[in-house]
């Protein structure tokens, strides 16, 4: 391994260490942590980073009582009690590994397809989050696992319009004259992108908002659309039959540089602003004015997020999105275009970390992160394949995260599911486990990432030794295949070896070394003359290869799963943005960030509190066929009538009976990406006397 010197400081007994944040956030942030006498004691934001600036979001300021949590996981331990009591026994390391092994072994020697991993996004970082594990799965011959939870249908959307996770540079907002978020609470969840959000506006920028809540990052734009959930498409296709009929077209960009422009100006000119208002539920004339401000501003820029897409339309609401900039030439200009996901830019070497020649000509089937609790019920069959007998989690907590939560709690407490969790802390899921293994936290091992919201690889260096016996997942699985007789060399690089697979000769590991982070070579203005990733080069508003898979090659409004009627059991949509101080599950066990959520709430309007008897403060239960949450209620101008938002995710045990709002949500997919559909979700709500 190459020696790296921290940066050194005037305390002899201190020094400074880079890093990278882990979290699923676009903003991936540079970190800088001061380790004193091997202790880390502060976590700050690399002012030497630009997109950093030297500014982290609260939650991961506090990164340091997270890892010295006195909740955290420092030993590796044994079931001793009921599937999901969480009663365990420690154990060594040696018998720990051993006795997984030995399982997975007997298991894969009738079935290995019977075997699932399970993992996410619970780190970001390749080397942690998508090597050496996938290594061994593969050589095992496990099932593999569809990682949809979050952004698949998005990402199908934008790679068939676009050819590709790719966008404007994040950085260059800044210059926008008029600026969309649509989908994004920024404020929040992308605070560095917020930054550009306000330099635009200093200089004159007009900023709007699309989003159902009237979200913080609401209140500080020019204006809030707040659209019904699951409507962003009718909104898409307004703004373009606008821009035909008023001809604000740049008719030259249309010629050269798309595809299939016929077929979509004979779709959106069935969409009149008229239509759109009565699908949307906003007043017609906001429409008119957002598509008059669209079609003569310039540059015009969106920032669309991800929370739009979840979902049964999301795919195509993304696909009817990423085609309005093609529409008025806003590609040609740097500050115009779109952004939902860079992490197309990335030349990320995924063979050569994931190593999926180790399959030997085998197919495994493939099974759907979103479908979990379906999956683990399943009892075998022909069509499905052998029942899955054994799940590896890592980088996740399910039963806390994935949709339908009940069936989710009823297939991991099946005593015959041999369940490992490599985990940080006694997770919802945690309790579940046979094994749970003591897992090393961003300030203990080696990484390196790639980022969706900017065009900067990272890499991250260990700060501290491992607390007390954790360890990376990437030594775990190492020490599993060393049990199990995989003897393939791949299986001893070590974990800087592996940071330095990720980009191959692609990015100077050198640089990352010597500055934490390198710049991709990513034009400035990259589709001003067209050029995009697709097959034909050009932003395809028809998809052959959506035709060829007997699909509408345009995008449409596809309506939600679930649209309440007259009379309906459940006449609320629910949507469930992320809590403020919590990403995902992962933050809510530390103590002073739940201090500042309070509780686990549902914002509900004062129209929709009144016709029910609900009052702030008031414990409630929300409510629909698939089960029951409850919370307190918080009366909020957030809400608009017919909305509610079950902010997420607490984790199952800290909520006041025992669920989260994942009790409601369904385990039906999006249109495209087979994605979950969490915002798709029609409840009711009930005070409890």
């Amino acid at each position: 391994m190459h020696a790296i010197a921290p940066v050194p400081l005037s305390d002899a007994a201190a020094h400074r260490v880079r890093g990278a944040c882990p979290h699923d956030c676009p903003d991936t942030c540079a970190l800088v942590t001061t380790v004193e006498n091997g202790r880390a004691v502060r976590v700050q934001g690399s002012a030497d980073h630009p997109q950093t600036g030297g500014v982290l979001c609260t939650k991961v300021s506090r990164y340091p009582e997270r890892v010295y949590h006195p909740e955290r996981l420092l030993q590796p331990m044994r079931r001793v009690g009921p599937k999901g009591s969480g009663q365990f026994e420690p154990v060594g390391w040696d018998e720990a590994l051993d006795a997984i092994a030995h399982r997975l072994s007997a298991i894969a020697d009738h079935a290995p397809e019977a075997i699932l991993p399970y993992s996410y996004a619970g780190t970001m970082g390749l080397v942690q989050g998508e090597s050496m594990d996938r290594r061994f799965f593969h050589r095992l011959g496990a099932s593999l696992l569809d990682r949809t939870i979050c952004a698949s249908a998005g990402a199908e959307g934008l790679t068939q319009t676009l050819g590709g996770k790719v966008g404007m540079k994040v950085e260059h907002f800044a210059e926008a004259q008029l600026i969309l978020i649509w989908g994004s609470n920024a404020i929040g969840s992308n605070l560095h992108f917020w930054r550009h959000v306000q330099e635009a506006k200093r200089r004159g920028a007009r900023i709007v908002c699309i989003d159902p809540r009237r979200t913080e990052t609401a209140e500080k734009c020019h204006e809030h659309i707040a659209l019904r959930p699951g409507t962003d498409a009718a909104l898409a296709f307004a703004l373009m039959h606008e821009c035909i009929v008023h001809d604000r077209l740049d008719h030259d960009y249309l010629e050269r540089h798309t595809l299939g422009w016929a077929a979509l100006r004979e779709r959106a000119l069935q969409w009149p602003p008229t239509r759109a208002a009565e699908v949307c539920g906003v007043p017609e004339a906001q429409i008119r004015a957002l598509a008059h401000d669209y079609g003569t501003i310039q540059p015009a820029a969106i920032r669309l997020n991800y929370g739009m897409q979840r979902v049964k339309g999301g795919g195509n609401a993304t696909r009817a999105i990423a085609c309005l900039p093609a529409l008025v030439g806003a590609w040609r200009h740097r500050a115009g275009g779109l952004l939902m996901s860079s992490s197309g830019y990335f030349p990320v070497q995924r063979a050569a970390l994931q190593r999926p020649d180790l399959l030997a000509g085998r197919r495994p089937r493939t099974l759907n992160m979103s479908t979990i609790g379906d999956v683990l019920l399943h009892p075998g069959s022909d069509a499905f394949g052998p029942q899955v007998a054994a799940v590896v989690v890592y980088n996740s907590n399910p039963v806390a995260v994935a949709p339908d939560s009940a069936k989710v709690v009823a297939g991991f407490a099946r005593e015959d599911l041999f369940t490992v969790v490599i985990e940080q802390f006694r997770t919802d899921t945690a309790d579940y486990a046979d094994y749970l293994l003591p897992a090393t936290t961003q300030l203990e091992h080696w990484d390196v990432h790639p980022a969706y919201g900017h065009t900067d690889v990272l890499l991250n260096r260990p700060a501290i030794a491992p607390v007390g016996q954790a360890r990376s997942n990437t030594d775990v699985f190492r020490g599993l295949a060393s049990r199990m007789g995989f003897d393939n060399a791949c299986f001893r690089d070590d974990d800087e070896t592996l940071c330095r697979q990720a980009y191959g000769t692609h990015v100077d590991f050198d640089r990352l070394l010597r500055d934490g982070f390198a710049p991709l070579p990513v034009p400035d203005a990259p589709f001003a003359h067209g050029g995009f990733p697709s097959a034909s080069g050009r932003c395809e508003f028809v998809s052959e290869r959506l035709v060829a898979q007997g699909l509408d090659g345009l995008p449409d409004h596809v309506p939600n799963h679930e649209v309440a009627g007259p009379g309906a059991p459940y006449p609320l949509a629910m949507i469930s943005p992320p809590a403020r101080n919590f990403l995902n599950s992962t933050f809510a066990n530390v103590k002073s960030l739940r201090d500042i959520e309070r509780e686990p709430l549902l914002e509900i309007s004062a129209a929709d509190a009144e016709a029910r008897g609900i009052a702030s403060g008031d414990v409630v239960r929300v409510f629909n066929g698939r089960g029951e949450y409850r919370c307190k209620a918080e009366v909020s101008h957030r809400a608009r009538p017919g909305v509610v938002h079950g902010l997420g995710i607490w984790w199952r045990k800290s909520g006041i009976a025992g669920t989260n709002v994942n009790e409601l949500t369904s385990q039906r997919l999006t249109d495209l990406g087979r994605a979950p559909t969490f915002y798709d979700c029609l409840v009711e709500v009930a005070p409890v006397p």
